[in-house]
């Protein structure tokens, strides 16, 4: 008999992975779970996919808040996934009906690529004839069908090639990238020091994005993507470019080739195609590595972590909005933004993709693919080759670009002037680095032999794509430091324009430049803003380059931390990230690591919150016995608090402990900052980059006072929702800036500090006891267990 339905709007909800599968999946079975049962419903994992929802019994299991702890970290799919060819015929579906049922649940979300999901909306739309079949054969009564008239289905793509259309990442895509990069950053050394040319096979059977998205990270020479083949004569093409760039003095050559590419004709092209045509014609000893299903391994990165999580929240969400007409939708990301759209038009134009391709209207694909797809395509193309006659610019369109790093290192600012150089390169501009900041630039532009304004050649910036720190040098002085000097630099070295990369210094630099303009003609040039800080605090954007690389380093460290707290079973660990006034890094990594509590500046931290979070501490081990492998963890920002620094609230929980458990602190300092900047942040980096040096060009021709008397000659360029924009400094410096705090107005972050405690089960302030921090009424914690106190 099917159980009785739960009451109000109180759903099951089962949780199955489908397809290949994708690092990350791990995080969205949790996050559904746990958010399912933090909203009342009961949570049901399907296991082995559609094949545990044709055999049922067993492999419908119900989840509670422990089953998917410590999952956060894990590759692959714990809950499985397998082909089913039985759910491809309708009695197969009719007994995958029967089992849902019986178990009482009317909603699933499926993880999976684009056939999963496909095949979840059949069943979805054959649903009241199932039942109908179900009753005519007497598997099932009117009465045992009735609650489940209709079945809510929600979709998350997990798929490491982001073949899917709609949505900029699926889960599982960037974890696979990263696995690309770091043999891709491996093999360039051996490459560079034997002269060799390396031919790397990726996967991408239909969707070049794993090939194009490496290609950019990589600085790699030539690349092979289904949706914009070679011309005719790519081997010619192909060896034009690699020729150039080995007269110029490059020593390594990279071709990537996807899995599915073709030349225009539709003809295969081939890893040792193209070994041959290097080294038969360019006489270049070169060697073919296909990468394989080492790119479906190993951990996910934090992007895949906290995008899982929070699709796998919004996926719950969709559930309990659902009505019987509501159609199925599929949680996707645009930008930085979460968003729901209807599944088959997101699968109709992902297979419409595919019969482009094969109908040659390759023009067709690319538009299909999305506006970014093309601009990361178009970016690759303007900063692999910088010798392009046809992108130069008239000569009184062209200009002397300085291009300076303000503010402490982040990774990424590296690959940001390598574009931003390329791209000046190939449209005839002379770009102008000004080595270590603005005093660099006072203090030495004039030195003998070398002064600090250098002329950058494509050589000198080649090989900077994968480098971390900043190799210009980088500080914190700000221009008014000496403004009479600056100008007369800007002046003496004939800057027509200022690209600047850095984080709240650079955004103050930009300021100061843009108020001194009346005083100082030097400065009345556009100026552009490109964030990058691994605090991700600058106004105008929800993302700087870098924190992705801060936020990756910094769960690797958590990962290693949280294995010897799961070691002692009895031990939590209290960690102190940086990020200055914004609690953006504490906040991600702690979705990224299911992180017990976050400490906030934003928030701030009270003795109330302490003791709060201390009992839940003592509930949590009291119910698990020490029988739990999953360790806990604890972020604080540096500044969440002044008086409750990490080591006082590392003793608070000792002391108040009595010795069921013990705390210990741990400090990443400056390892925070990496060593190798994270594929996210290189291919933004570029795009970006190129967007920068694309908007100064507008100003070309134009008059000092023109300049000056347009809002937009001083910007700040931004991600913010689903949109990539320019601000203009004046407008964000006057609504958007949290002066004080050094830190925007409106964080569009904060938002999530809510999952985080939702995900961890910790209590709301309004469930727990003021004085003692312990569970009004029934005293449960926030866990599953009930503490008995006589006050409460």
């Amino acid at each position: 008999m099917p159980p009785p339905s739960l009451p109000g709007r109180a759903r099951r909800i089962g949780v199955m992975t489908s397809g290949g599968d994708a690092p990350g999946m791990n995080g969205a079975v949790r996050a559904v779970v746990r958010m399912a049962i933090s909203n009342g419903c009961e949570a049901y994992a399907i296991y082995e996919g559609y094949e545990g929802l044709v055999q049922g019994q067993d492999l419908i299991k119900r989840m509670g808040r422990d089953d998917v702890r410590g999952l956060l970290a894990e590759g692959g799919t714990a809950i499985g996934t397998a082909r089913c060819k039985a759910f491809m015929g309708r009695d197969g579906r009719l007994r995958a009906a029967k089992n849902l049922i019986m178990a009482g649940i009317d909603a699933l979300v499926i993880c999976g690529g684009d056939g999963s999901l496909t095949g979840a909306d059949i069943f979805r739309q054959e649903w009241s004839g199932l039942l109908k079949d179900l009753i005519r054969q007497e598997e099932l009564t009117v009465e045992q069908t009735a609650p489940y008239r209709h079945l809510n289905i929600v979709g998350l793509v997990g798929s490491i090639d982001n073949d899917m259309s709609s949505t900029d990442a699926t889960i599982g895509c960037y974890s696979s990238l990263t696995r690309i990069c770091e043999s891709l950053d491996s093999i360039e050394a051996t490459a560079s020091s034997h002269q060799r040319a390396f031919v790397i096979e990726v996967m991408g059977r239909h969707c070049g994005w794993l090939a194009l998205m490496s290609a950019l990270s990589t600085g790699a020479d030539y690349a092979f993507l289904p949706e914009k083949p070679p011309s005719e004569d790519w081997e010619e093409e192909m060896c034009g470019i690699i020729s150039r760039h080995r007269k110029m003095g490059k020593r390594k050559t990279i071709v990537i080739v996807a899995e599915g590419a073709h030349d225009c004709s539709l003809n295969k092209v081939t890893p040792t195609q193209v070994k041959d045509i290097l080294s038969n014609r360019l006489h270049l000893d070169t060697r073919i590595t296909t990468l394989g299903h080492v790119q479906r391994g190993g951990s996910p990165c934090a992007y895949d972590r906290y995008l899982s999580t929070l699709q796998g929240v919004e996926a719950v969400k969709a559930v309990l909005d659902a009505t019987p007409e509501t159609p199925t939708p599929v949680i996707c990301v645009i930008e930085n933004k979460i968003v729901r759209k209807p599944l088959m038009k997101a699968v109709e134009v992902t297979h419409a993709v595919a019969e482009a391709i094969k109908a040659k209207d390759f023009n067709l694909a690319m538009q299909l693919r999305g506006a970014d797809f093309a601009e990361y395509h178009n970016a690759y193309m303007t900063t692999t080759a910088t010798d392009q006659s046809e992108q130069r610019l008239p000569k009184e369109k062209q200009m002397r670009i300085g291009i300076i790093h303000v503010g402490a290192p982040a990774g990424g600012v590296n690959s940001a002037t390598r574009a931003a150089v390329a791209y000046c390169l190939s449209r005839g501009h002379t770009p102008i680095a000004l080595h270590n900041g603005f005093s660099g630039l006072c203090r030495h532009h004039d030195d003998q032999p070398l002064g600090s304004v250098r002329e950058l050649r494509w050589l000198d910036v080649e090989g900077w794509v994968s480098k971390g720190g900043s190799e210009i040098g980088t500080n914190r002085n700000l221009p008014s430091e000496d403004m009479p000097k600056t100008a007369f630099c800007f002046e003496k070295y004939k800057i027509d324009a200022l690209f600047i990369v850095g984080g709240f210094e650079a955004f103050t630099a930009v300021s100061e430049l843009r108020k001194a303009r009346s005083e100082y003609p030097a400065f009345r040039i556009p100026i552009t803003l490109l964030p990058a800080t691994i605090s991700n605090n600058v106004p105008g954007t929800e993302y700087s380059i870098g924190s992705d690389t801060c936020l990756n380093t910094l769960v690797g460290f958590c990962d290693a931390i949280k294995q010897s707290a799961s070691a002692s079973r009895r031990r939590v660990f209290v960690i102190e990230t940086q990020g200055g006034n914004s609690g953006y890094i504490a906040t991600l990594a702690g979705l990224s690591v299911g992180a017990l509590a976050v400490y906030t500046p934003e928030e701030g931290i009270s003795l109330k919150m302490l003791a709060r979070d201390i009992e839940h501490l003592r509930a949590t081990f009291a119910e698990d016995k020490g029988q739990s492998k999953g360790g806990k963890l604890i972020l604080r920002n540096e500044k969440a608090s002044k008086a409750f620094t990490t080591e006082v609230i590392n003793d608070l929980i000792n002391n108040e402990a009595h010795g069921r458990f013990e705390s210990r602190s741990a400090n990443p300092g400056h390892f925070q900052q990496g060593v190798t900047p994270s594929p996210m942040d290189r291919v933004r980096a570029v795009r970006l980059a190129v967007k920068c040096i694309a908007s100064l060009e507008v100003f070309a021709g134009r008059s000092k006072d023109e300049i000056m008397a347009d809002e937009m000659s001083a910007s700040v360029i931004g991600i913010k929702g689903a949109s990539v924009v320019f601000g203009a400094m004046a407008r964000v410096e006057s609504e958007e800036t949290n002066w004080k705090e050094r830190r925007p107005k409106d964080e569009s972050w904060l938002l999530l500090k809510t999952a985080v405690d939702t995900l961890s089960g910790r209590p709301k302030v309004e469930e727990t006891c003021e004085t003692c921090g312990k569970h009004k009424g029934d005293g449960t914690g926030g866990t599953n267990t009930p503490l008995r106190d006589a006050r409460h």
